[in-house]
């Protein structure tokens, strides 16, 4: 086995408005889904990969201490050399790759991994590198699953030759049909794809100066955005059909993760991935505990009454307060809450040292996919419908807000730092 590394792309604050309020008090990649951070579960599947170097991770996030914390605990937990490496801007998928393309280089891998930071999934990439084997050499793997025919359309389309895996067209998405196979967002590459970043970059250059030697002046603008790459629309759609480009099908679940709905819907499947590969996270049932249903996952340093019912699809993160004949089900519990006596969370996600008062109920739409298709994926749905109102949805509720006694809240998303003090239905309380 030759040496490989991981790439981890994990964007910057621009984006991730579809996760506001929660992303307002943490880098969205280090939102705790079934009681981790987004990333920590593209590390642990990179950490058990042989010959793994390094694990990049590269976005454009200001370096903070929580992010710089999460690296540090990384490389230890992992045993293995985490680094941030900080874009100056926003530039793309491949753009990213391009500008630290030494520090990906350095030590010379023969392969690497590139890993969208926003998608959950069991990660198969040991599988990745036996398959690639059998490939031509510098040749590159996609990730693909399949989706149903109406969601292909807001993924990376794939059309493949079904005997040799090669990709004959690659379509971002489309605006017709074009294939069920879409892209996971996991990519397995030779140092030869930034030949094929170059030529981009090498063609944007010519497009700017083209434009007008006068007009933009060359100055930074120019170099900055010449240095934007897609990898989907602009890398994979001119190595389609070229005998570059396979796909590795992959039977596992998989997930984006673009709203806070659809981070209760990861929640729930790497909840269900734990019976194989961490048990001791699932809480059991037992005297003195409380009534447990279905997969949940409890922090070490939570305190739950055992007169609690948890469960399905739970998790309950540090410092929780959980009072008696509380009820828990489909949520994302965030640190130092506390939800009293005969409250019902349904559907939500309680932000970090939020108070739920005693029989209130918070409870949401699950924005789960279609159950009798096998092929659904979850739908990340827009905020608002087209005459304005809020669209049915998880509810929310930001960090250090309070919610007294006997109050309910219905779909509805509550900003930080907020006490209410009546019961809302629908709305997006500022």
């Amino acid at each position: 086995m030759a040496m490989v590394k991981s790439v981890i792309l994990i964007g910057g604050s621009q984006k991730g408005t579809r996760f506001r309020p929660l992303s307002l008090d943490l880098p969205k990649p280090l939102f705790p889904v079934a009681g981790f951070p987004i990333i920590q579960h593209h590390i642990e599947a990179c950490s058990k990969v042989p010959e793994m170097k390094e694990i990049l991770l590269i976005g454009f996030f200001q370096p903070s201490e929580v992010l710089n914390s999460f690296v540090s605990n990384a490389q230890h937990q992992f045993r293995i050399s985490v680094r941030y490496l900080q874009e100056y801007s926003g530039l793309g998928t491949g753009g990213g790759l391009f500008h630290f393309r030494d520090q990906i280089m350095a030590g010379n891998p023969k392969r690497f991994f590139v890993l969208n930071g926003d998608v959950c999934a069991d990660f198969p990439l040991v599988e990745m590198l036996k398959a690639a084997e059998v490939h031509p050499p510098d040749t590159f793997s996609i990730m693909c699953t399949n989706a149903n025919r109406k969601q292909s359309l807001n993924y990376g389309c794939i059309v493949a030759n079904a005997h040799t895996k090669e990709v004959l067209h690659y379509v971002e998405k489309p605006s017709t049909f074009v294939s069920e196979l879409i892209n996971c967002g996991v990519y397995l590459f030779t140092p030869k794809i930034f030949q094929d970043i170059a030529t981009v970059f090498q063609n944007n250059q010519q497009e700017l100066l083209s434009l007008s030697d006068d007009q933009n002046g060359t100055g930074n603008g120019g170099w900055q955005r010449a240095e934007v790459i897609h990898l989907e629309r602009d890398v994979f759609a001119a190595l389609a059909g070229r005998g570059r480009l396979y796909t590795h099908e992959t039977n596992g679940f998989w997930s984006q993760i673009k709203s806070a709905g659809s981070a209760i819907y990861a929640s729930r499947l790497y909840l269900n991935s734990y019976h194989d590969t961490h048990p001791e996270r699932l809480a059991t049932n037992g005297e003195n505990k409380p009534r447990i249903v279905g997969n949940v996952y409890i922090h070490l340093t939570a305190t739950v009454d055992p007169t609690a019912l948890l469960g399905p699809n739970v998790t309950v993160g540090p410092n929780v307060i959980v009072g008696p004949g509380v009820r828990i089900k489909e949520s994302i519990i965030l640190q130092g809450s506390c939800l009293q006596d005969n409250c019902c969370i349904l559907n939500a996600i309680v932000g970090w040292n939020s108070t739920v008062g005693r029989w209130a109920r918070v409870e949401g739409t699950p924005s789960d996919p279609n159950p009798n298709d096998p092929f659904a994926k979850i739908n990340s749905e827009t905020l608002f419908n087209p005459d304005g109102r809020l669209n049915p949805s998880i509810t929310i509720l930001g960090c250090n807000v309070t919610i007294p006694a006997e109050l309910v809240v219905l779909n509805s998303i509550v900003l930080p730092h907020k006490e209410l003090n009546r019961s809302f239905k629908n709305q997006i309380i500022l």
